[in-house]
Order: C-alpha cells, then sequence, then structure tokens
C-alpha cells in the first residue's frame, strides 16, 4: 500500500463519516439539537462564554470544525439499535442531543440573571428557533443592559480595637476600585478575598456575611458612589446579634490517634503549624491539615476548633489510622503472530509507618520471561529493589519549609538479574534524592546521587563476535560504572488516579552521569580504549533528556467518552569517557504502553531491519519519537472499548549506520515512522483497571514493503497482543 493511496484512503473514510446522517436515530417528532448561537446586540467585544454555561441544553461536542465522527457512528445503528450490529454501533459512538423547546426559554431567563449577576441590570434575551432537516438551531439575541461604573468607594467598619487597623492597612489590595463597574460577581468575590485575609489575622469565624453593600446613584445616574461597611453582626443576623470583631489566639492544641497505632509523637508536632498562643490563623490550620494527610498513615485528618473565650480557640486534632501495610499486583502480558509470549508480573510489600514517624517502606519482586512455547527461545529477568521515605528533607530542619507541603527524603536500592540467550547481566542501582508537590499540580524529584554497576557474563560466541563487528553495541554491551545525577518535572491540571474530567500534563527527565568523575580521570586507570576505569570498569559519561506531553478530552453524558492524546521525545548523548550511552539508558518503543502493534524492544531503529543477533527483541536507539491516540467509550457492565493508533520509532544519533541514524529530512523520517492501529477492551474494578489490547502493524519501516495491507494483520509478524494494569497513557 503506498502512502498516497492510504492517505486517499483515510481522506475517503473521513469523508465518508462527515457524509453520514447524523439524525437517523431520531423518531418522526424528535429533532437533534445541532447549535446554540450567541449574538450580542449592542457590544461586539463581549465574551460570550461568560453566559454560555447557562444555557439548559448544549449540543454535542465536536472534534474540529463542526464534526463528531462517533455521533455519525452512532446513527449506523438506525433506529432498531437494540439489535445485531446496532448494539455495538451505539456503544462506541456518541449519542445525539434531543432537542427539548421547554429548555430554550428556561436557558434565556438563566441567561438575562446571570447579566445581572455581573453588573448588566435589565438585559433582554430573545431566542429564536429554526429547523433544518430534522437539526434544530438555537439563537439567542442578547441585548445587554445598563452598567454602572463605580466613581467613588467609602469605607465603614467598626471603630475601637484592632479590627479596624486591620482592615484599613488591607484596602491597597481591595479589588474593588474607582472606574470599575459594579457588578453582584465583584461584590461577591472581594468579600471573599477580604474576609479570608482577616481570618489569617487572627479573626477566627469572620466570613463574607458580614459585608454590607449599598450603592448610591442619586447623585449622578451614570455612576456609583459604593458604600462597603461591615458590621458586628452577619446578614442573616439583626443588630440585636452584635458581637466584638477581635483577634483571636490558639488556646490548647491536642493531637490524638488510634492507641493501636505507633507513631512518634515529635513527628507529629514538627508537622503540625498551629501552635497554643499563637494568634488564629486559617492559613495554619489547612497546612496542618495537608501535611498530616499526606502522610498517608491515616485515612482521615480532623481538626475541630471551639471557641472557649471571647478570644481563645481550643483545636483537637484526631487522626484516624488507614491501613499501614499490605501488598500490591501488577502484571503485564504480550504475544505476537510469532508466537512469542511474555509475561511481567509484579508484588509489592508497602509499609507507610516502617520507622514509626510516618516513613514508607516499599518492597518489590518484579519478573520478566519471555519465551516461545516448544522452543529453546527463552529471557528470564528477576530483580527486587527496596525504597525508603521519609517525610522530612534530611539535612534541613522542618523549620525551613512553611507550606503545605514537605520534601520527602528517597533511598532507593535495587539488584537486577537478567538471563537471555546472549549473555548474562547483573544491574545494581542505589540513588539517594528528594521529591515534593507544590498545590498537587507540580511534582518534582531530584536525585543528586545514581548509581549504577553493571557486569556480563556468559557472552555468546556468536553474539560476542556479532559485538567485535560493530562499535556501536560492542560499546553499548560493555562493563560499565554509571554514577550521577538526575531530576524529573512533573505538572498536571488533574493529580487524581483517575481523573473524570479533561486534563492534561508535561514531564520532562533529565539524567547527566560522569562529569564529576571526568575531573578525576587522569588519575584513573586506563583500559584498552583510554577510557578512565573504577574497579577495572569504565564508567560512563553522557546526558540524556525525555519529554512527555498528554491531554486527555472527556466527553458526552458525564463524561464516559475521552479521547486522550500522548506525545514522546527524547535524547541521549555519549561524550568524554564514553562513546555511546549504556545500553539501559537507551530508548525503546513498542509495548503495552507504547506501539502496541509490536512488542517491548522491537522496533527500530530506524529503518533497520530486524535484529537476529537477538533471540529476544533488543532493539534500541539513542532518540525516541512517539505519538499516540486513543478513543475511550463504554461497552456494559464494568466494561469498556478503546480504538487507538500509535505511531514512533527510534533512531541512533552516533555510530556509522545510515540506516539507523535519524537524519532531518522529511522522506527519511516519513519511511522510518513505524505506526499502528488496534482495539482494546478495559475492564474497571474500581481499585484496579485490567486492560486487553491487540495492535495491528501498519507502516512497518524494517520491511522493504513498509506498508501492511489489512488482510497482512492477521498473518505472521502483522500483530500483537498486550496484557496490562491501568491505562497505557
Amino acid at each position: 500500500m503506498k502512502l498516497g493511496g492510504s492517505i486517499m484512503a483515510l481522506i475517503s473514510a473521513a469523508s465518508l463519516l462527515a457524509g453520514c446522517s447524523t439524525t437517523r436515530v431520531l423518531s418522526a417528532d424528535e429533532y437533534r439539537l445541532a447549535k446554540n448561537e450567541i449574538r450580542v446586540t449592542n457590544d461586539g467585544h463581549f465574551n460570550t462564554s461568560l453566559i454560555r454555561p447557562y444555557i439548559k441544553q448544549q449540543p454535542n461536542s465536536y472534534i474540529a470544525f463542526g464534526w463528531n465522527p462517533f455521533l455519525s457512528v452512532y446513527n449506523w445503528s438506525g433506529q432498531d439499535g437494540d439489535k445485531g450490529m446496532g448494539t455495538f454501533f451505539r456503544k462506541i459512538g456518541v449519542a445525539p442531543v434531543i432537542y427539548e423547546a421547554d429548555q430554550v426559554e428556561t436557558s434565556a431567563a438563566n441567561i438575562e440573571r446571570h447579566l445581572e449577576y455581573l453588573g448588566y441590570y435589565n438585559s433582554k434575551v430573545e431566542s429564536k428557533v429554526s429547523v433544518k432537516k430534522k437539526k434544530v438551531y438555537v439563537d439567542y439575541a442578547v441585548t445587554l443592559g445598563k452598567r454602572h461604573m463605580i466613581s467613588k468607594i467609602i469605607f465603614s467598619v467598626p471603630s475601637g480595637g484592632t479590627f479596624a487597623t486591620d482592615f484599613y492597612a488591607d484596602t491597597s489590595n481591595v479589588t474593588i476600585k474607582p472606574g470599575t463597574f459594579l457588578s453582584e460577581a465583584l461584590l461577591e468575590k472581594e468579600s471573599e478575598r477580604s474576609a479570608e485575609h482577616l481570618r489569617n489575622k487572627g479573626y477566627y469565624g469572620f466570613t463574607k456575611n458580614y459585608y454590607f453593600f449599598q450603592a448610591d446613584t442619586l447623585a449622578n445616574p451614570d455612576s456609583v458612589v459604593l458604600e462597603m461597611r461591615i458590621n458586628r453582626y452577619t446578614r442573616n443576623e439583626s443588630p440585636n446579634n452584635s458581637r466584638p470583631l477581635s483577634r483571636f489566639y490558639f488556646n490548647d492544641v491536642s493531637i490524638s490517634h488510634s492507641k493501636n497505632l505507633k507513631f512518634h509523637k515529635n513527628v507529629l508536632t514538627n508537622l503540625n503549624t498551629i501552635i497554643p498562643g499563637q494568634m488564629y490563623n486559617e492559613r495554619n490550620v489547612n497546612t496542618t491539615y495537608s501535611r498530616l494527610s499526606s502522610l498517608r498513615a491515616f485515612s482521615n485528618v480532623n481538626i475541630s476548633l471551639t471557641q472557649v473565650d471571647t478570644n481563645l480557640v481550643d483545636c483537637a486534632i484526631n487522626l484516624s489510622q488507614s491501613p499501614i501495610q499490605g501488598f500490591k499486583t501488577n502484571l503485564q502480558g504480550s504475544s505476537n503472530s510469532t508466537g512469542l509470549i511474555g509475561i511481567s508480573p509484579q508484588l509489592s510489600f508497602f509499609n507507610r509507618n516502617i520507622f514509626r514517624g510516618g516513613e514508607w517502606l516499599n518492597l518489590s519482586f518484579i519478573g520478566n520471561f519471555q519465551f516461545k512455547p516448544n522452543s529453546k527461545t527463552r529471557s528470564n529477568e528477576v530483580g527486587t529493589s527496596l525504597g525508603l521515605s521519609f517525610p522530612r528533607f534530611l539535612g534541613l530542619p522542618y523549620r525551613f519549609f512553611k507550606g503545605p507541603s514537605i520534601p520527602r527524603t528517597e533511598i532507593n536500592a535495587s539488584y537486577n538479574f537478567q538471563d537471555r540467550p546472549e549473555y548474562t547481566r547483573n544491574i545494581i542501582s542505589t540513588s539517594f534524592g528528594y521529591n515534593g508537590n507544590s498545590h498537587n499540580r507540580i511534582f518534582y524529584q531530584a536525585y543528586p546521587v545514581q548509581v549504577n554497576i553493571i557486569r556480563l557474563f556468559n557472552l555468546d560466541p556468536t553474539f560476542f563476535k556479532t559485538l567485535s563487528s560493530n562499535p556501536f553495541m560492542r560499546n553499548a554491551y560493555q562493563n560499565h560504572f554509571d554514577i550521577g545525577s538526575g531530576f524529573t518535572l512533573f505538572y498536571t491540571t488533574n493529580s487524581d488516579v483517575n481523573p473524570s474530567s479533561s486534563y492534561h500534563y508535561y514531564k520532562l527527565q533529565v539524567d547527566m552521569s560522569g562529569n564529576l568523575l571526568s575531573l578525576f580521570n587522569p588519575y584513573f586507570a586506563k583500559d584498552s580504549t583510554g577510557s578512565g576505569t573504577i574497579w577495572n570498569t569504565p564508567y560512563a559519561q553522557y546526558v540524556r533528556a525525555e519529554l512527555n506531553v498528554g491531554k486527555t478530552v472527556r466527553f458526552g453524558k458525564d463524561g464516559k467518552y475521552a479521547v486522550a492524546m500522548r506525545f514522546i521525545g527524547g535524547a541521549g548523548y555519549a561524550y568524554g569517557n564514553s562513546s555511546v550511552i549504556p545500553f539501559e539508558k537507551q530508548f525503546y518503543c513498542g509495548g503495552a504502553n507504547g506501539l502496541r502493534g509490536w512488542q517491548a524492544r522491537a522496533v527500530g531503529p530506524g529503518l533497520s531491519a530486524k535484529d537476529t543477533t537477538f533471540s529476544i527483541p533488543s532493539q534500541t536507539g539513542d532518540m525516541k519519537l512517539e505519538a499516540n491516540l486513543e478513543y475511550r467509550f463504554p461497552l456494559f457492565w464494568k466494561l469498556s472499548g478503546a480504538v487507538f493508533a500509535d505511531a514512533g520509532n527510534v533512531w541512533t544519533l552516533q555510530g556509522q549506520n545510515d540506516e539507523s541514524r535519524f537524519r532531518l529530512n522529511l522522506n527519511d523520517l516519513k519511511a522510518s515512522i513505524a505506526a499502528d492501529c488496534g482495539i482494546g477492551v478495559r475492564m474497571d474494578l474500581n481499585f484496579i483497571l485490567l486492560r486487553v489490547d491487540m495492535g495491528f502493524k501498519v507502516h512497518d519501516p524494517s520491511r522493504e514493503q513498509k506498508w501492511r495491507s489489512p488482510d497482512e494483520w492477521l498473518k505472521s509478524d502483522g500483530f500483537s497482543v498486550h496484557f496490562g494494569v491501568g491505562y497505557p497513557f
């Protein structure tokens, strides 16, 4: 299949979907709501997105240019959609929004009320409904009402005590200023801001309900003199309920938890920012809640505040114990049309309070077993890792950190044993570093020390001969000592494990190795290639970076439908004491979370043919580009489906092999991109999501005839099946 033919096929398929009926499933008296149009008749600059959410009935969302292919797919089912293939089409498609006439006038009234809230008084909204071939278009003509500009602000606050002083000290931050337009939204926002500020200044229980506003338009009907008044009673009370507005101070502070939980008191004390005798501050209450919750040793953190005097507040912090220890399991599997089967189990034990101070212990055992039934071809990998996490920044006292998040100190160690047909390898790793987050949006990890020691044994004679003739592979498959540092920066708009709304994220990971050691290179012993060695092992020197960008868009009723997208770009470069980055730091494609038409490490590099040096795929590169697209839809019960497409590859940046090297040439790049498509099924059991994906190779850069027609997808080496836990991205 040629590229031009494939593009034409895609265009034809898109045209078919675009031309399909989107109203076929409607009965004779039903119409599809196609569009809501908002026209502001007297202000061309008004932002209509401010009032669009107040339209009660919204049409189907569109992916691009007024087009939603899943709406067309749903209509393939016809009116008897509960039979045959119709059921399937309705499961993967999106149902049309059926027009409801009574919602139009309700929407118009909603818009008028919200415009008044925004400061447009006496606005008018008129609706007009037009019908074209079973599709309804609703036009809302909005005439904005009059706005009143604030010409002067008068503050009126109770005198005496400290309240007036604290209030007037904050007037420079008041968001209501002369020249702004009067609106209930503006007054509400300012009263909430000011009340929060005063609660952080000691005024326990002070809320926006103590604020009263009066607007005077008698002097000038086009402007407003606004009085912002604070009373000693709330809007729901009368002057008879007046009380002093005075600062409060923390009195007795207690921390309690189950007697069955052994926990060092000094850790809780250091994390607590509510101190007896200090002035009441709401920010300290919220900070303490966040810090104690982050320990994960408590299922519930309850901070109870009780007024015990005219200016004293008692604080009782009650901590409910969560399960302290337990086991986690994970299993991934894969199979392809060549008969190669891969199984990757993992068993982890965790303890969230190993030393009785909120320290986390994680002990994991992993395996990766690949084999062909009725064949001697097999690869075994087993490993264990131990991680310790301390709820403090070792080396700095708690007082250096004022916010709700305290960085944690991480110490990790692992051992990995790999027994492949070509070699046996041992990997010993350890690291020391810190991790934390800011506002549950920005997460960071910084490891000033990362050490890997790699030793190879039992090299197969044929494999060793291949290494001798290929400098790139020879240098990648050698003993080496890797000591360096790295960091990871992750930003997300939703940090939930399984977000129920649309979100996006960015992840940057950087590793550097050998730079510090290179300063002492003149004093190291040298091997036959002139590289400096430690314990008769060359040390690695390189820099490596990887960027991961993802976005998931949810739509349809309750957000049950989703389109997930991801892009990965990474590159590594060896220099100084190394001519190639270590094998374990190289990039690869394929597998359950990547190009699902291939098994892991079975793609590339570049245009290279399948590497027969390895009985089990082990194809890697210095650079990686990958893009993934997946559409997710509900089926029935706890099952959901997916349709996906993946594209990408790895390339070398160093070495002499032209077929594997990355070249910034559009034709070469297109030829070297591997692509697949496929389908998947997910079972969401709430506590775990099980996944099966079947990917078909569409464009295989290792073949002379790169495009595979659909009749080749189920033939030899044309597909792969992957079993996994959790979403792939």
